[in-house]
């Protein structure tokens, strides 16, 4: 069973930087997968943040654009977003997902929030 395993949340201020990581150690990529990053604020949908393909391509909601930049590591199935010039809108629970051909694994979540 796959499971992501995300960290890095907290507490920040506005205007601060929080970067979170996520592995995916159970996966032994074969072909192209995609690692990405979900928020899901209180009595909202979850949506996307940014993603990016195992061969390096990226894409970033509107609100991320300019503030967020994700990476990764393939070789240590590791994904990480880092947040820059964060604002209380960003408060939110963040998820990291995997999907493969079609197989999707979600991570349990890491909570971010700013707050003064």
């Amino acid at each position: 069973q796959v499971r992501p395993v995300e960290s890095g949340g907290g507490l920040v201020q506005p205007g601060g930087s929080l970067n979170l990581s996520c592995v995916a150690s159970q996966f032994a990529a074969t072909g192209t997968y995609v690692m990405g990053w979900y928020r899901q604020a209180p009595g909202k949908q979850r949506e996307l943040v940014a993603t990016i393909t195992s061969d390096g391509t990226t894409d970033y909601a509107e609100s991320a654009k300019g503030r967020f930049t994700i990476s990764s590591d393939n070789d240590k199935m590791t994904v990480y977003l880092q947040m820059n010039s964060l604002k209380p809108d960003d408060t939110a629970v963040y998820y990291c997902q995997l999907e493969w051909f079609g197989d999707v694994w979600w991570g349990q979540g890491t909570q971010v929030t700013v707050s003064s």
